[in-house]
């Protein structure tokens, strides 16, 4: 480790009011693949060997230097022992029966909206994958990432119907990357442009993948990395929870080694700090809360023009493998859950074809700022494919207006009945 990167992490444990800012830097696109055959779907992985997974954790969010409020949310917990937060407890021990969770979410729409959508999104993630749980029974792998992408599923419903509900939410959405950790896997949901890196050794990796138009364009080798960090659209995202009532949730997973470093974070870091910045920062700070400050200061001084959140977990323990050279690399690599029976299939959140799915998020209606995030419709196609905010379905759009079962000729009977009551009753009070 360089002292120059010592000497940044034991400087960031400082006065939080220093007022220092540096040039704002462009954002980070992903790294390119240099091997992109070989993101497939993963064979069932082998068992892990015997002992514990220990962890020590930390988790910060920042409102930035910008922004009014802070849309953002996190969320760590110790599944196992029913336990949510940076509660001292919960920022040291060992992996349960039941794995552990770690998720952030960056909202968006305006107002108190994304503030509303990502706490909401936290909040059923959690509620979701502690449903039902047999405190007597350990979680298999497959049953962990089955259970996240459906936590995930069920946040999106949810959010869209109370966007649904309530004019004044229409629009909210938010990102998430959501970690599951069971003995010595790690799965990631991921929707939106919120990230997960690994560090091993000396080495940084993304081990998600962007939903946006940018990467979209990069992977597509229709933008280079240095036209990425000037394009125009380089805050559209192509999917968010509550946008829609379906996402596609991406479904991948790290084979964690000794040592590891996970980094959840918003792209108000990702996107303010360069890639090699972010990966010096993590070798040089060996605590996480001093590495937590350390890129949230960072973010700050590079202009902070979005709120800024960071989760940091280090692994250890006998139950990890120690990483070797001639091992697998770390890369973005999917999860391919197996096809349950037809008496397991979970139907909630029902299916439907959403049209008119894709929606352009601004503050209250307005056009989108710094950091507010545009989404577009799944395909990703920018001619043609706008719709306005809260864009609903056809079927929600018709208006069924009540008629009538009852013959013509019954209908003429009825107005002639009626006609020659009046006009009997006009004869007798004439008379």
């Amino acid at each position: 480790m360089s002292s120059a990167s010592a000497n940044n992490c034991s400087a960031s444990s400082w006065d939080d009011g220093d007022e220092a800012r540096r040039v704002t830097q462009p954002g980070t696109p992903n790294p390119p693949l240099s091997e992109p055959e070989e993101i497939v779907s993963s064979p069932r992985p082998s068992a892990p060997p015997a002992g514990p997974v220990a962890l020590r954790l930390f988790a910060r969010t920042d409102v930035g230097q910008v922004r009014e409020h802070n849309e953002d949310n996190f969320l760590v917990a110790d599944l196992t022992r029913r336990s949510r937060g940076l509660l001292e407890g919960n920022r040291a021990g060992s992996v349960g029966i039941h794995g552990h969770l770690f998720a952030v979410c960056d909202g968006m729409g305006g107002a108190a909206a994304g503030e509303i959508a990502s706490q909401l999104a936290v909040d059923i993630i959690f509620e979701r994958m502690m449903d039902a749980l047999d405190p007597s029974r350990a979680l298999q792998r497959d049953e962990l990432a089955r259970r996240l992408v459906r936590a995930v599923e069920a946040a999106g419903l949810r959010i869209f119907q109370e966007a649904k509900a309530d004019r004044t939410r229409r629009g909210m959405g938010t990102t998430v990357t959501a970690a599951a950790l069971m003995d010595d896997h790690l799965f990631l949901a991921q929707v939106g442009d919120s990230r997960g890196y690994i560090l091993r050794g000396d080495s940084l990796a993304q081990v998600t993948r962007d939903q946006s138009l940018v990467n979209q364009l990069i992977e597509a080798g229709q933008l280079t990395e240095e036209e990425a960090e000037t394009f125009e659209h380089n805050n559209i995202i192509l999917q968010a929870l509550g946008t829609a009532d379906t996402v596609q949730v991406d479904l991948t997973f790290v084979e964690l080694r000794r040592g590891d470093v996970l980094l959840l974070c918003s792209d108000g870091l990702s996107g303010m700090v360069r890639f090699e910045e972010i990966r010096e920062v993590l070798r040089a700070c060996p605590e996480p809360l001093d590495a937590c400050k350390a890129l949230t200061e960072r973010a700050n001084q590079a202009g902070g023009h979005d709120n800024i959140t960071v989760i940091i977990v280090q692994f250890d323990g006998d139950g990890l493998r120690v990483a070797s050279s001639e091992g697998e690399p770390l890369r973005y690599r999917k999860y391919s859950l197996p096809e349950e029976a037809a008496d397991q299939v979970n139907t909630e959140p029902t299916r439907r074809h959403a049209i008119g799915s894709g929606v352009l998020t601004g503050a209250a209606g307005s056009a989108p700022g710094i950091g507010d995030a545009l989404v577009l419709p799944p395909h990703g196609a920018v001619s043609g494919a706008w719709h306005e905010r809260g864009g609903h379905s056809l079927e929600e759009e018709r208006i069924d207006i009540p008629g009538t079962h009852i013959p013509t000729w019954v209908v003429v009977l009825l107005v002639v009945g009626v006609i020659a009551v009046l006009g009997a009753t006009a004869f007798l009070f004439l008379r």
